[in-house]
């Protein structure tokens, strides 16, 4: 197993990562690295928890030059929290955290465009990017890096046509990176037409959670909510992100907890920027016990002391079940994850349990 210090990076560098406390990279960083260094475009597929983007972080950061006050490396992320976390991230690397500017919808616009002068690293959400470029706000024309990340959920949330319309903007001479937990027909079409012969880099290894007590409760539709009290009042958790599959089901949820006592906010697509931000604040300060929500919570959203995470309703999908359930247990510690199905569920947990090799208990009230 390789040692970040056998890739080349700087000392510097090298020295950041270990404040991190790891000297090891992962298997898809040990893949990542190497072919970055050597200027190729690279498609990623790997599930969340296996390091990709540290996997290319580290390289973009290596060739940047300190002097630079142009934007050289462009991180397209699906939502704010996850455009935020990955700047935070960057700042850690950089000797300057001017450097690093997180641009999405919701900020004051002047203040984004005040950092972009002096920015290196621009991480941002494609609707905001693209109000940028409309702007002239941003140039875009000495990027020497893009990163697409979390390809797939942009597909999910609706953002492929400014993805694509931000990519058209780009040099064509610039190394391009796609990052992706699955790889559907439109995001294999998206990477043909910008990746230049990428070299593949795939960690499909099975995700286990150890520290997550993963329990399935079988229920009935018309009895869903029933069953949710009862658990409520079985696992009295300190604080809980509850999952549904749309945003009309959050609110309806949202509702009937709030008219039983219960204190919860909700978080969805549908909220402005401004009120996300509020409901995460009062979560993250304990003034509001549930936090009940859509996907676009399930990544890049990172909260200490979650007890629990119930998917009111199962995921679609094996990595939404891995993203949603990711977000207890977080900073090493121990965490709880309860799933509501119904019969016609049962299919989708068999994928689940397929995929991740592993079993859920099922159990009844």
């Amino acid at each position: 197993m390789k040692r970040f210090n056998e890739f080349g990076l700087s000392e510097e560098l090298i020295e950041q990562v270990a404040e991190y406390g790891i000297d090891t990279p992962t298997t898809i960083q040990e893949k990542m690295i190497p072919p970055l260094l050597d200027g190729k475009d690279l498609l990623v597929r790997g599930r969340t928890g296996t390091g990709k983007t540290f996997g290319f972080l580290l390289p973009a950061v290596e060739m940047l030059r300190a002097d630079e006050n142009r934007v050289k490396i462009l991180v397209i992320t699906p939502t704010r929290e996850l455009a935020l976390q990955i700047t935070d991230e960057v700042r850690r690397l950089l000797p300057s955290e001017e450097k690093a500017v997180a641009i999405y919808g919701g900020q004051d616009i002047q203040i984004q465009i005040s950092r972009l002068k002096v920015a290196t690293v621009a991480v941002g959400t494609p609707g905001r990017l693209l109000d940028h470029v409309r702007r002239e706000t941003i140039d875009l024309h000495s990027v020497s890096m893009s990163i697409l990340d979390e390809a797939d959920q942009m597909l999910h949330i609706g953002f492929l046509p400014e993805v694509s319309e931000l990519m058209e903007v780009l040099p064509k001479d610039r190394q391009a990176v796609l990052c992706s937990a699955t790889m559907p027909a439109p995001i294999k079409e998206l990477s043909s037409r910008f990746l230049t012969d990428p070299v593949e880099c795939y960690d499909d290894a099975a995700i286990t959670i150890p520290d997550i007590k993963q329990t399935v409760f079988m229920t009935k539709a018309r009895l869903k909510q029933e069953t949710l009290v009862t658990i409520l009042h079985q696992f009295r958790p300190y604080k809980a992100i509850l999952f549904c599959r749309t945003k009309r089901r959050v609110d309806r949820l949202a509702e009937a907890l709030t008219l039983k006592g219960y204190q919860c906010g909700i978080f969805h697509g549908n909220l402005s920027q401004a009120k996300r931000e509020q409901v995460v604040a009062q979560f993250r300060n304990d003034e509001v016990q549930f936090l009940i929500a859509t996907d676009i919570a399930a990544r890049g959203l990172d909260i200490d002391g979650v007890t629990h995470v119930i998917n009111y309703d199962v995921p679609h999908d094996v990595e939404g079940y891995v993203h949603r359930i990711g977000r207890t247990a977080r900073a090493g510690g121990q965490g709880i994850a309860v799933t509501l199905a119904t019969p016609s569920d049962e299919q989708l947990l068999l994928t689940i349990e397929k995929s991740l090799q592993i079993r859920l208990k099922r159990k009844t009230l």
